[in-house]
């Protein structure tokens, strides 16, 4: 480079050239060195994926799985594991991920693995069966809420025992249908979960019948010891469902059926979801102190 610049000026070259020819092979070597110093990207992980070929559902599901930084430094230690539908990386998946590492970092939850279930067929899957026609339009096929509590309590759930060190306790999570889900199953199969946690769930579904349905499901039914974490946010007609649902529960008076709901009425239902989980994780997860 040194040795052109003094060829141009010995050739007569114009200052301007003799500079321009200078400045631009600097910068090729600045370039070529900031080429060679940069390193390769890596891919960013926080989990773990794999599949499962159900033939419960006839299909192959894609499971997605967060540990919290206590699993992996304690070789030895057993969790309790978190279920939420929804649970692609395209979906809520990171969501709650993010809001159970930092509250288990900050000690205002106790440690879960995440087990999210990516969809398929969501609308399938969330929804029992219906009699109402506005509903069946929703999706080509709905009202399969028993065969996915099937392929989960039957081929997911024993996958995840085998891979993982878990406790016997198992909780879901679910918003809007996804939330009509966790209340369904908790009525439903109060076994499958030891806690439900439903934010702003579609109780409208087949005219409002699981809360008709609410009051013979629990009245005199043996649950043992059952959580459901209900929440309702500011959008139309949520409150007055969550108080219908809270009047049927109350009726019941299932001694087994711990329940609480919150009102957050400055959240509509597309921005529920992060605050009301985190508030959940906080009250039915809390620490033991």
């Amino acid at each position: 480079m040194l040795i052109g610049f003094i060829q141009k000026l010995r050739r007569g070259a114009t200052a301007r050239a003799c500079i321009v020819a200078l400045t631009s092979g600097l910068l090729f070597v600045a370039a070529d060195s900031i080429a060679q110093q940069r390193e390769a990207a890596t891919p960013l992980s926080i989990g773990e994926t794999f599949t499962i070929r159900s033939q419960v559902l006839g299909e192959t599901r894609r499971i997605n799985v967060y540990m919290p930084a206590v699993y992996t430094a304690r070789d030895k230690l057993r969790l309790p594991v978190l279920y939420m539908p929804d649970g692609g990386l395209a979906e809520d998946f990171l969501h709650i991920a993010g809001l159970l590492q930092v509250s288990v970092d900050n000690m205002t939850m106790r440690p879960f693995i995440l087990v999210g279930i990516e969809n398929t067929q969501r609308r399938r899957d969330m929804t029992g069966p219906t009699e109402v026609a506005q509903d069946k339009a929703i999706a080509p096929v709905v009202g399969g809420s028993a065969a996915f509590r099937r392929f989960i309590r039957t081929e997911l759930m024993p996958q995840v025992r085998d891979r993982y060190r878990t406790t016997q306790e198992n909780a879901i999570v679910g918003e809007s249908l996804a939330g009509l889900f966790v209340v369904e199953t908790l009525l439903l199969e109060p076994d499958l979960f030891d806690t439900g946690i439903a934010i702003d769930p579609s109780l409208w579904w087949n005219d409002s019948k699981l809360i008709k349905d609410t009051e013979p499901l629990l009245t005199g039914k043996a649950l043992g010891n059952k959580t459901l974490y209900l929440v309702a946010s500011g959008e139309s007609g949520e409150a007055e469902m969550m108080q219908k649902f809270s009047s049927a529960l109350t009726k019941a008076n299932n001694a087994g059926m711990h329940w609480h709901v919150e009102s957050m009425p400055e959240e509509n239902h597309g921005t529920v979801y992060q605050p009301a989980a985190l508030k959940a994780f906080r009250t039915v997860f809390k620490p033991a102190s």
